[in-house]
């Protein structure tokens, strides 16, 4: 699921920016969603810097199902003969290669993904350093507010990467977390034209190979 920012009636101008899911199915599409100009301009963006792997062990797009179920053709990485290749860590091979070996017996008619944004869709460094988040690259034009918004980050994020904090307790600041940073926004004042702006120079990229996947899961 990914999200695009839709402007709505009088909100827009309260500095709201409402999120619209998007959800990707695996059905035949007379209009593929993301092969089309997106809705959304920083998918738009990403997807222009998103580099295309040319691996020859990639197989040619299945056909649309049509309600048939056809065998699942996963690229030779993620077999599973290769999660115990040097530049894989799993923490259970036994129990992947059995999740895989489920999803070829399912086919694709019954495959589904869901996937995390920032920071597994997208890079973690972008040009050496850290990327920025979908939230984290927005900005106000408003100094205060902006580093109000620095200092939160600076505050939560450690917690968010704590491993040893119990996850409903977690949950519950990063709840806060949201708020605060929403309230900021609102309360400065974030405007359409902030927006445009802070999607142009965003320092964000999709992996290698996030639009051959979405491609893939097209069909």
């Amino acid at each position: 699921t990914f999200f695009s920012p839709k402007a709505k009636g009088n909100k827009q101008k309260q500095g709201f920016v409402l999120l619209r899911p998007i959800h990707f199915e695996m059905r035949p599409m007379t209009s593929p969603l993301l092969l089309s100009p997106s809705p959304c301009r920083l998918l738009r963006r990403l997807f222009s810097r998103a580099p295309r792997r040319r691996n020859p062990t990639t197989p040619r797009p299945l056909s649309p199902h049509l309600g048939r179920r056809l065998p699942l053709r996963l690229p030779a990485s993620m077999s599973s003969s290769s999660v115990g290749t040097p530049d894989s860590v799993v923490a259970d091979a036994d129990a992947l290669a059995r999740k895989v070996a489920a999803i070829r017996a399912a086919g694709p008619a019954k495959l589904q993904v869901i996937a995390d944004f920032d920071g597994t869709l997208t890079r973690y460094w972008y040009d050496g350093s850290r990327g920025q988040s979908s939230h984290g690259l927005l900005r106000q034009g408003n100094e205060e507010f902006d580093s109000k918004r620095e200092a939160l980050f600076e505050h939560y994020h450690p917690i968010e990467i704590n491993p040893d904090i119990p996850v409903l307790e977690k949950a519950k600041l990063m709840e806060e977390w949201w708020g605060k940073t929403h309230g900021l926004l609102i309360e400065g004042g974030l405007t359409q034209e902030a927006i445009k702006k802070s999607v142009a120079d965003a320092a964000i990229a999709f992996r290698d190979g996030v639009v051959e996947l979405f491609e893939f899961l097209e069909v």
